[in-house]
């Protein structure tokens, strides 16, 4: 496997950052999750933006154009011979001293790494997850704005883990006025009489592009779409649930706390919706 890193593919074994670099020592940097779809990189364009937006926030400098950056992204995949994998790019702060002070950090360092992942067991497609509800809660926006994708992604490991100790592969995070925010690495969206439910982004949730792509297909198939508060108990009594996100596609959501939502199967709608998905995604990119 070849690594992009600052401007040069590296065998994996050779792709290395300073210790000094501050996207270890702080979490300090950013990066997207990007699938490949027979040869499509899907919405490309949108992750781009995302990124940049992303590094505006946070007074980073990219050392890349856009379209350098697609490029890069492009011959990333060509190199490994991915047609259909996942992408994750990076762009950290780069080296400086062991302060805080970004000042210290002349140029930023960017990776990407062009591979293939399976973030669910395939039958979970079919038969749909258990997940649970933790005590972590999701970092506010007036801490930490979710928009950002930040490098630090302590908050959502501790949710991780604490799924993992109740046996769920999973969880649900809820902001401080206990609304639902969104899942560890995922969105969630709930279907309650033939209407389509998302908790807003100003409940802390991500505005995810697989997210932003089932509100596209919902309203094009007309399904009444809201971005609203939601809690604990919309989700238990909805029709039906499903979590969307570049590594996890689209994935029924068939319990939650012990309760069983809708018929405890996939749904009839949240089916049409990963159906659409599918159909779409080797046609709405950038073709390698």
């Amino acid at each position: 496997m070849k690594i992009f890193l600052d401007g040069a593919f590296v065998n994996k074994d050779d792709a290395k950052i300073s210790v000094f670099d501050h996207g270890l020592l702080y979490g300090d940097g950013i990066f997207e999750g990007i699938r490949v779809y027979r040869k499509c990189i899907y919405r490309l364009e949108e992750h781009l933006e995302r990124l940049w937006y992303s590094a505006k926030d946070i007074l980073l400098n990219i050392p890349m154009t856009p379209e350098e950056m697609s490029e890069a992204i492009c011959e990333s995949c060509r190199v490994n011979g991915i047609t259909d994998g996942y992408i994750r790019l990076l762009v950290t702060r780069g080296k400086g001293d062991l302060g805080l002070s970004p000042a210290s950090c002349p140029r930023a360092s960017v990776i990407i790494i062009a591979d293939t992942i399976r973030l669910y067991p395939e039958e979970h497609y079919n038969v749909g997850l258990s997940i649970v509800t933790v005590p972590t809660r999701r970092s506010g926006p007036a801490a930490l704005n979710p928009a950002i994708k930040s490098l630090n992604y302590l908050n959502n490991i501790l949710a991780k883990m604490e799924a993992a100790q109740h046996g769920a592969l999973e969880a649900i995070m809820l902001n401080d006025q206990g609304y639902v925010a969104e899942c560890t690495g995922d969105n969630i969206f709930i279907i309650h009489k033939g209407k389509l439910y998302t908790p807003d982004v100003s409940n802390g949730a991500l505005r995810g592009i697989t997210r932003s792509a089932v509100i596209e297909l919902a309203e094009k198939a007309d399904i009444p779409v809201k971005e609203c508060n939601l809690t604990r108990h919309e989700i238990w009594n909805a029709d039906e649930c499903f979590l969307t996100g570049t590594a996890a596609e689209l994935i029924p959501v068939v319990k939650l706390d012990g309760r069983v939502i809708g018929t405890g199967k996939p749904g009839p709608l949240t089916q049409k919706l990963h159906a659409a998905f599918h159909e779409e995604v080797s046609t709405r990119g950038q073709m390698l």
